[in-house]
């Protein structure tokens, strides 16, 4: 089943991801392109605060015209460690650090097209602690019970997949503990 990439043509070069067009060697023989969005890693975060809710974040998306109800997330910088991103976005994005990390999972977003990877974590133990935000972000920060974000993902209010597969995660993480 594997492919061969005979070619490679950079397309385009930006901030957060790259273009490239790949010439492929089908198993059979014959060849194919395919298109890959070029992007880093990424992580997603589940920050629990001492009450129990979880942080998430609003923001407006371009790509989809509208603000969106998330869990805090971001690109990990070019060499580093998920676990070092995961604190400093949630030290940017919510103005906590975490004295207690679990990985949950991770995930592939779109692999059809794209190399982003995604890794889940569990952020526990809050203790306030805040990063300068990026210039180009304007966040708000909001807080909910599982069970509200959960029923937010059924009623259509949490519509972005990286925060319902990590709340689902969750949920399936707590259910796991109380067995």
């Amino acid at each position: 089943m594997e492919e061969q990439v005979i070619a490679q043509q950079r397309v385009y070069e930006g901030k957060v991801v790259n273009l490239r067009i790949d010439t492929v060697r089908m198993p059979g023989g014959h060849t194919a392109l395919r298109e890959v969005v070029e992007h880093n890693p990424a992580v997603v975060m589940l920050p629990v605060a001492a009450d129990g809710r979880i942080l998430l974040v609003r923001q407006w998306r371009v790509p989809v015209a509208g603000v969106l109800l998330e869990l805090p997330a971001g690109s990990t910088d070019d060499a580093e460690d998920p676990e070092a991103a995961m604190q400093r976005e949630l030290q940017e994005e919510v103005g906590h650090r975490a004295t207690t990390i679990t990985r949950l999972a991770g995930f592939w977003v779109a692999p059809g097209y794209c190399t982003e990877y995604i890794h889940v974590y569990l952020a526990e133990g809050l203790q306030e602690s805040r990063l300068p935000g990026d210039e180009d972000e304007n966040i708000e920060v909001a807080a909910m019970a599982l069970d509200d974000a959960l029923a937010a993902i059924d009623d259509g209010r949490i519509q972005d997949a990286k925060s319902q597969v990590g709340l689902l995660l969750y949920a399936r993480h707590l259910a796991r503990r109380t067995v």
